[in-house]
């Protein structure tokens, strides 16, 4: 099939989500090679990935991985990344704050792609272990509320597609899958993403997979989470439908500032930073986070509005919950 799919690429025509669910099947069961799987992958990047043919390589994507149980409820901040803005890791660090709130997070996340510190090497830095195998990660998210899934040991089918990727140096299809397939089956996320025509597609995708509510977002600024210094572009889907609006720092009862101050550095520093909203420093960073959180709290049923959901996620701070949770994960992980 997938020669066929690169002819139909190459002459501009769309895939049916069974076509190309049977192109992802060639790739990862290793029966496609590295010549057709770049072909395949740039073919589609020219052309732009519609719906239909990204529903369909997420629904193979998901069938292949290794999946765990998870509480009721689940929830992710995995996003897209590539947004070559290199702040530190606001996704990582609102997880963690979310599950300090009662929310279960299944985190999945990878080492760094187009950042100086993905989820994995920042978690890792802060002494949590990143590479438990998958039961031992469903024990640890029933356990504290939060389990770390790092995507080389879910999905074991990835491999046939390294090489290629890696060769080609672009961004393709698969930088959109991660967040699609997270391996607890989280059925409400946070999903930034990296640019601003994706997020009522990936909204569209997420209704496809059966995502319960799900809000995917994109700064105007670039970030790949909701801005601090721009209005953010939100597809919000819940009820099966996507609505499309934008927000601003003022909705959340926030004072705009600039990217330059939630800038990041290599994990020990994007560390240092986590660590330091955790425990309660007042700034763009902690203010950053706490939008980001607010919206998740809102996902997971926690509060209505953003200006609500906001003192739940101060709260979790300013009383410690935060910062005990990230203990009691390192603890947790570390002895599980």
């Amino acid at each position: 099939m997938i020669r066929e799919a690169i002819k139909m690429l190459v002459d501009n025509l769309n895939l049916s989500e069974i076509e190309m669910a049977e192109c992802m099947k060639e790739i990862m069961e290793g029966r496609a090679t590295d010549a057709q799987i770049g072909a395949f992958l740039t073919g589609l990047r020219i052309k732009g990935e519609t719906i239909e043919e990204i529903t369909g390589a997420a629904r193979i994507m998901k069938e292949k991985a290794i999946t765990i149980k998870a509480p009721e409820g689940v929830l992710d901040t995995c996003g897209t990344g590539g947004d070559m803005s290199y702040t530190f890791n606001i996704s990582s660090t609102t997880a963690i704050i979310v599950s300090a709130c009662g929310v279960p997070v299944a985190k999945h996340g990878n080492r760094s792609v187009s950042s100086r510190s993905g989820s994995a090497d920042l978690l890792e830095a802060l002494g949590v272990k990143i590479d438990l195998p998958p039961e031992k990660v469903q024990e640890c998210l029933f356990e504290t509320g939060f389990g770390f899934l790092f995507a080389p040991l879910f999905h074991p089918a990835m491999r046939y597609a390294v090489n290629p990727r890696r060769e080609m140096g672009i961004r393709t299809i698969f930088n959109i899958l991660g967040p699609l397939t997270n391996p607890a089956g989280a059925k409400r996320q946070l999903l930034g993403v990296f640019a601003d025509n994706l997020t009522e597609i990936i909204a569209k995708v997420l209704n496809n997979l059966g995502a319960i509510d799900a809000m995917v977002i994109h700064g105007e600024d670039g970030l790949d989470e909701i801005s601090i210094s721009e209005v953010t572009k939100v597809s919000r889907l819940k009820n099966g439908k996507v609505e499309n609006f934008f927000i601003a720092p003022e909705d959340f009862g926030i004072k705009r500032n600039s990217i330059d101050l939630i800038r990041g550095g290599n994990k020990e520093e994007n560390a240092m930073i986590t660590l330091s909203v955790l425990n309660g420093e007042k700034g763009p960073r902690r203010d950053i986070v706490l939008m980001n959180s607010a919206a998740a709290l809102i996902i997971a049923g926690k509060a209505e509005d953003f200006r609500t959901a906001i003192l739940i996620a101060e709260d979790a701070i300013d009383s410690g919950r935060a910062s005990k949770k990230l203990e009691e994960i390192k603890r947790v992980s570390n002895s599980i």
